[in-house]
């Protein structure tokens, strides 16, 4: 069954704040092999404060479109445009499903590369 959300309408409105847009672009933009952090290289945390993740995605929305423009950070080696495409791909699908919006565009800028770092502590 899928939710329609011009269906409700009488209900009265659903809101979703941008914040959560971001987190859930964030997070789907983390899936995808190769990414390594959204811009400013922050950690995985700092993503999921209101502050942290709305540095690398902007999120601009009327009534039911969105547009997202998103900085990564991607793993040296890794095939930036094979990378990118994905992750505007994920993106788009993961915002779409979860929200209901219609996501018009992901635009993706690669702000930096890094080296892979080996894993911490190999127990």
């Amino acid at each position: 069954e899928v939710f329609d959300m011009s269906e409700n309408k009488m209900y009265g409105q659903i809101q979703i704040a941008d914040e959560v847009i971001g987190v859930i672009a964030v997070t789907a933009a983390l899936e995808v092999e190769g990414v390594v952090a959204g811009s400013h290289g922050k950690g995985f945390t700092e993503f999921f404060g209101k502050k942290g993740h709305t540095k690398c995605v902007k999120v601009a929305k009327d009534e039911n479109e969105a547009v997202l423009d998103m900085e990564i950070i991607i793993k040296f080696g890794t095939k930036v445009q094979k990378v990118a495409a994905e992750v505007q791909e994920r993106v788009k699908s993961t915002v779409e499903t979860m929200t209901g919006l219609n996501v018009a565009v992901v635009n993706v800028s690669v702000s930096g590369v890094v080296k892979e770092v080996k894993a911490e502590v190999e127990e």
